[in-house]
């Protein structure tokens, strides 16, 4: 009996362990009851070609800052670069995403490490990803969540039902969130402010939408 109880105890604790907090609390949506929506899920951030997107960037690194202007640049179907200069003009990061394909053309020395330009593309790539076949849909009271597949690990995509804005992108294995990315935005396909959080690794990226004054 002791040993039945121990082993069903195990499993709970397992069992709880294992469940993510990104999904605590939301309602999972049979996909047939939502058959009209897309099967794809949209992010709009960094979709328009007209565009030249400008943000004033800090990235922290460990204990190391770097400040400057990070423009993102759609140049073609799925293609952009990402470059981030200081405020002076001098370059300190230059990549290239064209589909799956990723080019480092540029990392200034402090940042050029293999382990830290893996995390930084893969930043820079979930923000300028804009479309994700959707694997299942989850709902609250505020928001629409679809979760896609990332490889060996899923996104969770956070709408707000009112305004149909895009709030958060998080990043997760199957038990562990990774990844947090907070989008603060008064228009649908800009985002004002963008904020990337590592739970596992101490590398943040702070954008604020530059201002011509």
């Amino acid at each position: 009996m002791i040993r039945f109880l121990a082993i069903s105890l195990s499993l709970v604790f397992s069992l709880t362990s294992c469940s993510l907090k990104t999904t605590e609390g939301l309602r999972l949506i049979d996909l047939n009851e939502v058959a009209k929506l897309n099967k794809v899920v949209e992010n709009l951030y960094f979709s328009n070609p007209e565009i030249d997107y400008v943000y004033k960037a800090k990235i922290k690194v460990y204990n190391k800052n770097f400040g400057g202007i990070l423009i993102v640049k759609k140049t073609g179907l799925e293609n952009h670069r990402v470059v981030f200069t200081t405020e002076f003009g001098s370059k300190l990061l230059d990549f290239q995403f064209d589909g799956d394909k990723f080019t480092k053309n540029f990392v200034v020395e402090d940042l050029d490490k293999k382990f830290i330009i893996n995390i930084l593309r893969d930043d820079f790539k979930l923000l300028i990803t804009e479309k994700s076949d959707i694997l299942e849909v989850f709902s609250s009271e505020v928001h629409n969540v679809f979760k896609t597949q990332s490889e060996e690990r899923f996104n969770y995509y956070f709408f707000e039902k009112e305004t149909g804005k895009l709030q958060n992108i998080i990043n997760t294995t199957k038990r562990k969130e990774k990844v947090e990315v907070d989008f603060t935005s008064t228009q649908k396909e800009i985002a004002d402010i963008i904020s990337i959080k590592h739970n596992n690794f101490k590398l943040t990226i702070d954008l604020e939408k530059f201002k011509k004054e």
